[in-house]
């Protein structure tokens, strides 16, 4: 009988080995997964990982913590969507064609959410893309129109416009954590770009941030009252002064001006909600009405106009802040840590009163550079820097290579994928950047340039012909020309020659700058004649 049963037993062994052995099992995703948060217009400046004491971004500093920081990661057009189309494409702006704000972008060039799709990932865009048509390259796509809303905005939900109510910052992670949970086919690998508005202008904050830092008076930059006088006529002539340029209404989010003028305030305020207009007029106008009641003048103005603006912006960052900390919640509970790829970034440097001013699109330092974090526990060790020169034109090479899809050839970026990772401490040497948009909003003029990882030569070519070369290590906040001064002869060739060289290797020319000149001339002047 015991012998009938071990062989009984024996044989339903042998049973279960055979099915267990030729039983199709479920394959192990090696691919991983990619979560590319991009902030608007998010300064390096205002994370406090990167040690200028403005704020707090706990969040994004554990990311940072758990990471790699980069310290001269840097962008090749200073501007919202050329930057964004740079990310898609891994293409310089004279390359894939979105060189402006005006400029089409054309969703049929290929980009590397479309590589990715063909390859097996599930694909995801949620927020601000700031370029017309519907996105490409994506099983998911929830956009804002345009530059979007802050309170109770409208997306385009797969091209239909849906008005949602709330913040936009809050919404965009809502809507990013529930594609994560609910939408997404757990058997594939993903990927999901989160591109936050905040903290665009005009630095409308959340609700529960309006009273944000009201404790607090921020001091001016060193550079506040920079007059410059050792720089060429961009610097002199550009519009984006705070303390200038600043409006009472769109920016200072005042109804009434200090001449008793009605602002064009009102529009955001009734496109809030009873509650949250009740909530904003009672942070805002009281303190509105005191100031003009008691308006100060000369340095004392302009120390409360930056403060008004410094606050707001950081108030915003603070919203996006906690979105990042709920997705690395998210990611962390749901087992996806060790496979997952994260990146914080911005599309492109900000100025927080550096040289008095704000906005961006210069080719000095604050516009140029932008934040850059990526964690990766299979790959990155926590607490790494990175110092080379990288640049937005690398996230789709890099993003292939993690995914083990080939690069194209004409993809103009570099994978930094070992470069992070240790394997290699070799990169470039040297960066091309180009600035298109004028005459326009801000009145930056139309510049190219090289950057070394210590000098940086400009060409401001447009109604003007002159040139730019700062040393940074003497010189970091880039106060003085030093162009055609005898001692930087020789480097003043060699950044010449650089600059040749990149952009023959690139592809860029005067003649390319002089095509879309005409088109953007020609395209303004359209729109001039059917206003």
């Amino acid at each position: 009988m015991t012998k009938n049963i071990t062989s009984l037993l024996s044989l339903m062994l042998a049973v279960i080995l055979v099915s267990s052995c030729s039983a199709p099992k479920k394959a192990e995703n090696k691919q991983p997964n990619i979560i590319y948060i991009m902030s608007d217009d998010h300064a390096y400046q205002a994370i406090s990982s990167y040690g200028y004491g403005l704020n707090e971004t706990p969040n994004i500093d554990r990311l940072a913590d758990e990471g790699a920081l980069f310290t001269r990661a840097c962008v090749t057009n200073s501007l919202c969507a050329p930057s964004r189309a740079v990310l898609l494409t891994g293409k310089h702006s004279f390359i894939n064609g979105k060189v402006d704000n005006v400029h089409a972008f054309n969703w049929d060039q290929d980009n590397f959410p479309k590589l990715l799709q063909a390859n097996g990932y599930q694909t995801a865009m949620i927020g601000k893309i700031h370029m017309d048509g519907i996105p490409q390259g994506f099983d998911f796509s929830m956009v804002l129109p345009g530059q979007g809303s802050y309170y109770n905005p409208v997306f385009l939900v797969e091209g239909e416009r849906v008005r949602k109510e709330g913040y936009v910052t809050d919404i965009i992670t809502e809507t990013a954590l529930d594609w994560l949970e609910t939408k997404r086919d757990p058997e594939k690998p993903f990927c999901l770009l989160v591109h936050q508005k905040a903290p665009h202008r005009n630095w409308l904050p959340a609700p529960e941030y309006v009273n944000l830092y009201d404790d607090k008076t921020f001091d001016l930059p060193e550079t506040f009252f920079d007059d410059y006088s050792d720089r060429g006529s961009a610097a002199k002539e550009q519009e984006m002064e705070i303390n200038r340029d600043m409006m009472w209404g769109h920016d200072f989010k005042f109804i009434v001006d200090p001449n008793g003028d009605s602002t064009n305030f009102v529009p955001f305020l009734k496109r809030m909600n009873p509650e949250q207009r009740a909530n904003w007029m009672a942070a805002y106008e009281s303190e509105n009405q005191e100031f003009l009641n008691n308006m100060p003048e000369g340095v004392e103005l302009a120390k409360w106009k930056f403060n008004r603006y410094i606050k707001d912006y950081l108030r915003c960052i603070k919203s996006v802040d906690d979105g990042v900390g709920e997705i690395l919640d998210y990611v962390k509970k749901s087992g996806l840590e060790d496979n997952t790829i994260i990146v914080y970034t911005s599309d492109q440097g900000f100025y927080l009163g550096e040289h008095g001013w704000f906005d961006k699109r210069f080719m000095y330092e604050e516009s140029l550079r932008t934040p850059l974090i990526i964690r990766y526990p299979k790959e990155i060790k926590a607490g790494t820097t990175i110092k080379h020169l990288v640049q937005n034109l690398d996230f789709a090479p890099t993003f292939l290579d993690y995914a083990g899809v080939e690069v194209p050839a004409d993809m103009q970026g570099e994978s930094f994928r070992k470069l992070v990772s240790g394997e290699t401490t070799e990169f470039r040497d040297a960066i091309y950047y180009t600035y298109y948009e004028y005459p326009a909003e801000h009145m930056v003029k139309r510049h190219y340039g090289v950057a070394t990882d210590r000098y940086k030569l400009m060409h401001f070519y447009y109604d003007v012909d002159e040139w730019e070369l700062y040393d940074l290590e003497n010189d970091p906040q880039e106060m003085h020309n030093v162009y055609g001064k005898p001692e930087y002869a020789d480097i003043q060739q060699m950044m010449h020659n650089r600059l040749a060289e990149l952009r023959t290797k690139y592809g860029d020319s005067d003649e390319l700058d002089q095509q879309y000149l005409n088109d953007y001339l020609e395209t303004r002047a359209k729109r001039k004649k059917q206003k």
